[in-house]
């Protein structure tokens, strides 16, 4: 019998207008370790170090495929639709018991500006509220990270709050913003 609190073991791919979202595999991990290691993108997210290595890509492939398999997740790729093109990667890590989920994501540096993390998260939100029938998402940034606050509001998600010098980056303790969606509040 299936887990009622387990989001699907099969790998997850969703088209939008301009992109793909797949998991990664190992042919991406050219690809991965120089837009996720630009010091830019560590600098903006509390998991991804720097410098970042092709042996940091192969464990955050395990790591993604071990989620995937437990069912306590969903990480994909963002890939440009039209070229298959790396630019950043998403997902949700699920607290199935109560129906909610946080989402997280990152866009190398020459992707930036153009809307695709937007796009991408729109099609992940979609996903975990129609799909895995989510009640909530939410998600953080480090406060000073504007980019990241507008694509949440973009989202439709509301501010909830600040948590004051709640994580420490690189001997810095920053302050994360807090937001949230509830399945209520979701237009598709």
């Amino acid at each position: 019998m299936a887990d009622q609190n387990a989001i699907s073991t099969e790998p997850l791919t969703i088209t939008t207008e301009r992109l793909l979202l797949r998991p990664f595999c190992r042919d991406d991990i050219a690809a991965l370790v120089p837009l996720i290691g630009a010091r830019e993108v560590a600098a903006t997210t509390l998991r991804i170090p720097h410098p970042y290595s092709a042996t940091d890509a192969e464990a955050y492939l395990r790591h993604t495929e071990e989620v995937r398999e437990k069912g306590t997740g969903v990480r994909c790729g963002i890939f440009l639709k039209q070229s298959g093109q790396l630019c950043g990667g998403i997902g949700l890590v699920s607290n199935l018991e109560h129906h909610h989920a946080e989402l997280g994501y990152w866009i190398g540096v020459p992707f930036w500006g153009k809307g695709y993390c937007t796009e991408a998260a729109r099609a992940i939100v979609s996903f975990g509220f129609e799909v895995l029938k989510l009640h909530r998402i939410h998600a953080g940034h480090f406060s000073g990270n504007d980019a990241s606050g507008r694509i949440l509001r973009k989202l439709g998600m509301r501010p909830e709050g600040v948590l004051r010098q709640h994580v420490c980056k690189w001997g810095k303790y920053h302050d994360v913003e807090l937001y949230a969606l509830l399945t209520s509040e979701y237009q598709s």
